[in-house]
């Protein structure tokens, strides 16, 4: 079906309005996309691209680069642990900004507030809490008789440290679960009132299941997060001590920037991709176990 020329033109004007997003996009998106593909294939300085390699900055990245396996491991163990915790620590602040009380809302926004400041400043404030020997975190360790680890200074400590400053900015996940659970119909616990349901009950077989979408949603950006975790490594620690905190893009940063081997680091962002896009869609392929879709058919 031929368009009129009224459509033809609505069509082109709208073309020309969207123009300047399309080219951006195209420039700045998708572009860096498709040269990334083809620099991963190469040796790629940033400047010039002085061999074509095929797959072997693949094949020695995962056979032969001890330090990838190393940032690999890092960031794994980073996302195993803050995941979880950061689910639990935003459900729970959630359940308890979600109480009757007075002055509710100076609450939330104190819970809020340190999700809106710059992950960048976090990360100072964050240094300067879990210094060994003036840090706030170890001083008031102290005044309950137990002395406090080195946090970041220590390799033992080191992830761990990073893992639980990431529930500073829980405040913002906390909010997202707050408006879900305000969405869960008061008919419900009612009836559980009814049948002598205790609290416990009602979170697992009311709350939960009435919010698992936003949970699933909740899951998904934060596994996101974690597979891109670098700032904190690289204003509090460098990567160090001893690689401890060398997570997965702060090495690919330094084979990029600081090593000049693009190609390298093009390769290294694309396998990255295909790990957070598995883990995505195991994800969210096992999501039906869990997730409760109001009006869906059971």
């Amino acid at each position: 079906m031929r368009k009129t020329k009224q459509e033809v033109r609505t069509t082109l004007m709208g073309l020309a309005f969207a123009s300047p997003w399309l080219i951006g996009f195209v420039l700045f998106v998708a572009y860096p996309i498709v040269a990334s593909l083809y620099y991963s294939f190469t040796e790629f300085t940033g400047l010039d691209v002085t061999g074509f390699v095929g797959f072997g900055n693949y094949v020695h990245m995962i056979s032969k680069d001890e330090l990838f396996h190393k940032s690999l491991y890092n960031t794994l163990y980073y996302l195993s642990l803050a995941v979880p915790l950061g689910l639990v620590v935003a459900l729970v602040l959630a359940l308890l900004l979600n109480l009757k009380m007075r002055e509710i809302s100076f609450y939330r926004t104190c819970v809020y507030i340190p999700n809106i400041v710059p992950a960048f400043a976090s990360s100072f404030i964050w240094l300067w809490m879990l210094n060994p020997e003036y840090g706030l975190v170890n001083l008031l360790l102290e005044k309950i008789g137990i002395w406090g680890p080195g946090w970041v200074s220590d390799p033992r400590w080191s992830k761990l440290s990073i893992v639980l400053m990431a529930q500073w900015g829980a405040g913002g996940s906390a909010m997202i679960f707050l408006a879900a659970l305000q969405d869960v119909p008061r008919s419900l616990y009612e009836v559980a009132d009814l049948d002598g349901a205790s609290s416990w009950t009602k979170l697992r077989y009311i709350t939960l299941p009435m919010i698992s979408p936003v949970i699933l949603f909740h899951v998904i950006m934060a596994l996101f997060g974690a597979f891109q975790v670098f700032t904190p490594a690289y204003i509090m620690t460098s990567g160090g001590p001893a690689n401890s905190t060398l997570f997965y893009v702060l090495y690919l940063y330094r084979n990029a920037f600081n090593y000049g081997k693009m190609g390298y680091a093009s390769a290294m962002a694309w396998l990255l991709f295909l790990l957070a896009l598995v883990t995505t869609l195991v994800v969210m392929k096992t999501s039906g176990r869990f997730v409760y879709y109001q009006g869906e058919e059971r």
